[in-house]
C-alpha cells in the first residue's frame, strides 16, 4: 500500500452507476500520477489523501489503484481558486472564484463555510447569488459525507446523491433507524442495496423489518409487472426461500401487516390476494365510480342525433358504415362507451365525426391521450386541442396529487380518451375522480394491443365484464399505397400468414427481409436506418420517425446493443457525457423510463439531446420544443432511444419501423407483441429476420394472465345497483 496526497489535475472518466473513476493527480512531491477506483463525484482542485496499490495496466500504464480516500480540502490560493472554479459549487464559476480568492486569499474557504455574509463583498455577489452558493456548499459538504458512509456498503454515488436529494440532512438519521425506507421512498433503490446496508448495520435476517421490506418489494415488483395483487402462497414460498426464515415469521408479519391495514387480504376465486392498500381501493373505486357513471340519466339532445350525423356526412364528405353510425350514436347516448378497433379501422374518423358534431351542437369536448406523442397525433387528427391525461388533470408536483378531482372536476360535456389500452390503474383512478357525473366518457383503443405498462388490464376488463357499451370496429378503410401494414396488422391478428409485396416491388410499405444469421441482420438494420430508409422517405436518419423496435434487449439484434451501434454510426462526434457503458451525446435520440411530474415528462416521451454540460455532468434535452434538463443523479431516467423495447414504443406512431424478429428471441415471440410492433408504423414497415420466428410470433396466442379483478368488481357493482333501483 502506498499513501499520496495530492490535487486532482483532470478527471478523464466518471460512472455514475459505479462512482468508477479515472483522473490525474498531482502529488505535493509535483509527480503528476493517474489514480483509477470508485469516488463521488470529483472534480478538478479537489485535494484528495488516497491510499492504494501501484499496478500496470496493459494500455495505460502504471496507475494507483485506490483502496481508501480521505477528502481535504486545498490550502493554497491557486487550489482554492481551481476548487471553486470547478463547477462543484452551483453559483461559482472561474471569474467569480478568481474575484473571491483575490479578497479573501488561503481563508476563502472558511469565509464560505463559517462567514459566507462576506462573500457580499465581493462584484457579482447579492443576497440571491449568496443563497445560493451557502445552499450549494451545505449540500456539497453533507452529500459527500453520505457519499462516504455509503462506501462501505457498495452504494453507488449516484444512488447515494438521490437518497440525499430525497431525505436531505435527515438521511444518516434514516438510514441508520431503518435502511428498508429508502427502498420504499426512492425510485430505483431496490431490496437488496437496502438490505446490504441494514445487515451490515447489524439487523437480524429474521426481523420483522427485513421481512415486511421484502413483502412490500415483492408486491411492488408485481406491480411492475402489471399485477393488481399478488398471491398468498407464492409471498410465503418465495420469503422462506429468498430470506432463509420461517414459514410462521412471514406469516405473522402479514397478519401484522393485515391488521393495521398495511396490507389487504381478499378471496380471489379460491386464492388469497395481497394488495398494497392503495391499489385494493383504486380497482374497487374505478368499478363503482364507472358502474355510477354508466348508470347515471343521459342529458337528452335538443337535436335529432340521426340527423345530424347525416349533416355531417354531407358536410365532410364522409359515409359512415352501420357500425361507425351505431359508434356515434352510442357515445351520444350512453355515458360511457368503448370503441376498440385495430389499423384502419376507423377510430380517429369517429372521433374526428364526434367532434364535428358536439361542436354544432355547442357541447364542450376535452381529447386526451395516456403520451405527448399520441396527444399530438390526436390533435392532428382532429384539428382540436388534446392533452396527456396529466396534463389534463393538472399534476401538481409538490403535492404529488392532480389538481383536479372530486372537488374540482373537470369541466366540459364529453372526454375522448384515445390509446386507452395504455392506460393502467392507477391513471384510471384519478382519472375517474375528476369526472363530473354529467360528463359522457368515450375510451378508444385496440383491445388486441399490449397492456399497459403499469398495473391492471383496463380495456380488457371493461371488455369481458359485459357492464358497458362496447363497439368493435373490424372492417378496413385505410388503404394506404400498398396497404400491407394495416392488412398484415389484421392478419396477425387472425392468426393468418402473412402478404408479400411482388418481388422487386418499390412501392410497398412493408418489406420482409428473410435473414437466418443474427450478424447479417444486425448488419442489415444498420444499413436500413442510416442509407435505405432516409433515402427512401426523405427522412434525416436522427429523425424520431424512423424507429428501431425489437422484442429482446440481449443478443446482437437486441435493444441494447442496437443502440450503442446505431449510435456509433448515427451519431459519431466522441463529444459527450460517459456513464458507466453508456455515452449520451449531442443528438442522440433519447427516451424518459419513467414519469416525472416536476418535469412533466413521462414514460415513453422521446426527445434529443441539444447541449452536453460536462463542467456539471448534465444534459439538455428537447422534448418537442421544451428544454429539460437532467442532473447528474437523474441521468439513469433516460436512455438511448435508436432501439425501443415494444412495451417502449406502445402509443406512439413513427413514419418507418424496422423489427428484427430472430428465433434466438423465442421467449419474446408473441401474437400481441408482433401486432403491437407492428401497428407502430405509418408508412414503411421492415422486418428483418427468419420465416420460423415469424411463424412462432404469429400462432403463440397464449395470454400473459395479470392478476387483476376489475372485471368482478364491476360484475359486483352493476348487479348492487340494480338491486337498488
Amino acid at each position: 500500500m502506498d499513501v499520496k496526497k495530492g490535487t486532482i489535475e483532470e478527471v478523464i472518466y466518471f460512472s455514475p452507476e459505479t462512482g468508477y473513476s479515472v483522473f490525474t493527480l498531482i502529488t505535493e512531491e509535483g509527480e503528476n500520477i493517474t489514480v483509477v477506483g470508485n469516488f463521488p463525484p470529483l472534480a478538478a482542485g479537489e485535494l484528495l489523501k488516497i491510499e492504494g496499490n501501484w499496478e500496470v495496466n496493459p494500455r495505460y500504464g502504471r496507475q494507483l489503484r485506490a483502496r481508501n480516500f480521505i477528502p481535504l480540502l486545498p490550502s493554497s490560493v491557486k487550489g482554492i481558486e481551481k476548487f471553486l472554479a470547478s463547477g462543484l459549487i452551483k453559483g461559482i464559476g472561474p471569474v467569480l472564484a478568481q474575484r473571491i480568492t483575490n479578497v479573501f486569499q488561503d481563508r476563502t474557504l472558511d469565509i464560505i463555510s463559517s462567514s459566507p455574509e462576506k462573500l457580499l463583498q465581493i462584484e457579482g455577489i447579492g443576497q440571491k447569488k449568496l443563497k445560493e452558493i451557502k445552499k450549494a456548499w451545505a449540500e456539497h459538504e453533507d452529500i459527500r459525507e453520505l457519499i462516504i458512509f455509503l462506501q462501505q456498503y457498495n452504494v453507488s454515488t449516484s444512488l447515494a446523491t438521490r437518497i440525499y436529494r430525497h431525505y436531505g440532512e435527515k438521511s444518516f438519521f434514516i438510514l441508520k433507524q431503518n435502511p428498508y425506507q429508502v427502498c420504499y421512498d426512492i425510485w430505483g433503490i431496490g431490496f437488496k442495496t437496502a438490505d446490504e446496508i441494514a445487515m451490515k448495520l447489524g439487523l437480524k435476517a429474521n426481523s420483522p423489518e427485513r421481512i415486511k421490506a421484502y413483502i412490500y418489494y415483492l408486491l411492488k415488483k408485481a406491480t411492475e409487472e402489471g399485477h393488481v395483487f399478488g398471491k398468498y402462497e407464492d409471498l410465503l414460498i418465495t420469503c422462506q426461500r429468498d430470506l432463509g426464515v420461517a414459514e410462521e415469521e412471514v406469516v405473522q408479519v402479514i397478519s401484522s401487516l393485515q391488521q393495521d391495514q398495511s396490507l389487504v387480504i381478499e378471496d380471489q376465486r379460491g386464492e388469497q390476494g395481497v394488495y398494497l392498500p392503495y391499489f385494493y381501493l383504486a380497482e374497487e373505486e374505478v368499478a363503482q365510480l364507472l358502474i355510477r357513471l354508466a348508470e347515471y340519466p343521459v342529458i337528452k339532445p335538443l337535436h335529432s342525433p340521426e340527423k345530424t350525423i347525416k349533416e355531417i356526412e354531407q358536410k365532410t364528405r364522409f359515409t359512415l358504415t352501420g357500425k361507425q353510425r351505431m359508434a356515434i350514436q352510442k357515445a351520444l347516448n350512453h355515458k360511457v362507451l368503448v370503441l376498440t378497433g385495430g389499423p384502419g379501422t376507423g377510430k380517429t374518423t369517429i372521433i374526428y365525426l364526434l367532434a364535428e358534431i358536439l361542436h354544432q351542437w355547442g357541447r364542450r369536448l376535452l381529447l386526451a391521450a395516456p403520451t405527448g406523442r399520441a396527444a399530438k397525433r390526436l390533435s392532428e387528427a382532429t384539428g382540436r386541442e388534446a392533452k396527456t391525461i396529466h396534463r389534463l388533470l393538472e399534476y401538481n408536483p409538490k403535492t404529488s396529487s392532480f389538481r383536479r378531482n372530486e372537488q374540482r372536476p373537470l369541466v366540459g360535456d364529453f372526454l375522448v380518451v384515445d390509446e386507452f389500452s395504455m392506460v393502467d390503474l392507477p391513471l384510471m383512478h384519478s382519472l375517474l375522480r375528476a369526472l363530473p357525473h354529467w360528463m359522457h366518457l368515450v375510451l378508444v383503443g385496440d383491445k388486441d394491443q399490449l397492456p399497459s405498462v403499469g398495473p391492471g388490464n383496463i380495456l380488457h376488463d371493461l371488455i369481458e365484464s359485459s357492464q358497458v357499451e362496447v363497439v368493435v370496429l373490424d372492417e378496413i378503410f385505410r388503404q394506404e399505397k400498398g396497404g400491407l401494414i394495416v392488412q398484415n396488422a389484421h392478419r396477425v391478428n387472425a392468426g393468418q400468414s402473412l402478404i408479400y409485396p411482388p418481388r422487386g416491388e418499390k412501392d410497398s410499405d412493408f418489406y420482409f427481409i428473410n435473414q437466418e444469421d443474427e450478424e447479417k441482420a444486425f448488419q442489415l438494420i444498420v444499413d436500413l436506418c442510416t442509407s435505405r430508409i432516409p433515402h427512401k422517405l426523405g427522412i434525416p436518419p436522427l429523425s424520431l420517425d424512423i424507429q428501431v423496435i425489437s422484442p429482446m434487449y440481449r443478443g446482437l439484434v437486441g435493444v441494447d446493443h442496437l443502440n450503442r451501434e446505431l449510435q456509433k454510426r448515427l451519431n459519431p462526434s466522441s463529444e459527450g457525457l460517459r456513464l458507466g457503458t453508456r455515452q449520451f451525446k449531442v443528438r442522440d435520440k433519447v427516451m424518459q423510463l419513467r414519469n416525472n411530474y416536476e418535469k412533466d415528462v413521462y414514460n415513453g416521451d422521446m426527445g434529443t439531446i441539444v447541449h452536453v454540460d460536462k463542467n456539471f455532468f448534465r444534459l439538455f434535452v428537447d422534448f418537442e420544443g421544451r428544454v429539460l434538463v437532467y442532473e447528474q443523479d437523474e441521468l439513469n431516467e433516460i436512455s438511448l432511444a435508436y432501439a425501443l423495447s415494444v412495451h417502449k414504443a406502445q402509443g406512439s406512431e413513427y413514419q418507418a419501423v424496422v423489427i428484427p424478429l430472430m428465433t434466438q428471441h423465442y421467449i419474446m415471440l408473441q401474437r400481441n407483441l408482433f401486432y403491437t410492433a407492428l401497428t407502430r408504423a405509418k408508412k414503411l414497415c421492415v422486418i428483418v429476420g427468419t420465416y420460423k420466428a415469424l411463424h412462432i410470433a404469429i400462432k403463440n396466442n397464449k395470454p400473459i394472465l395479470r392478476n387483476t379483478s376489475l372485471k368482478d368488481r364491476l360484475q359486483k357493482w352493476a348487479h348492487k345497483l340494480s338491486s337498488q333501483s
